[in-house]
């Protein structure tokens, strides 16, 4: 018996040190995070549609979520979120950049496309 909790525990330590992000898929959603945050708040002038601004800040929510659920911790997500929005905030409309993290979001977090679609619902 002894084991047996023995072994299962070492697969669940084993499991949730793999759980965590890449640095290069943090990089990226931290990069995203600033490019949604500068498509929320716009400067004046600049041309959208308001469904790319609900459709930004839900994938914001999506990336974070899906951050916590694979063990980055909420302080190291939120200084890598700052950083970005510091170098994005600003910034005109991007829209290559934009679809580059929409696309980034649909293949790395499970049912990306739908959570987003989920989290916009909620929005208001």
């Amino acid at each position: 018996m002894r084991k047996i909790i023995i072994t299962l525990l070492s697969v669940f330590f084993l499991t949730s040190a793999y759980a965590d992000m890449s640095n290069s898929v943090k990089s990226k959603a931290w990069e995203c995070s600033g490019i949604y945050m500068a498509n929320y708040f716009l400067p004046s002038g600049e041309t959208f549609e308001y469904s790319m601004k609900e459709k930004s800040m839900a994938s914001v929510k999506v990336l974070k979520a899906y951050a916590l659920e694979v063990g980055v911790p909420e302080k190291e997500w939120d200084e890598g979120v700052n950083k970005a929005v510091d170098k994005f905030y600003g910034s005109k409309f991007d829209e290559t950049k934009t679809n580059d993290c929409h696309d980034f979001v649909n293949s790395t977090v499970p049912n990306g496309e739908d959570r987003v679609k989920k989290v916009v619902q909620t929005l208001y």
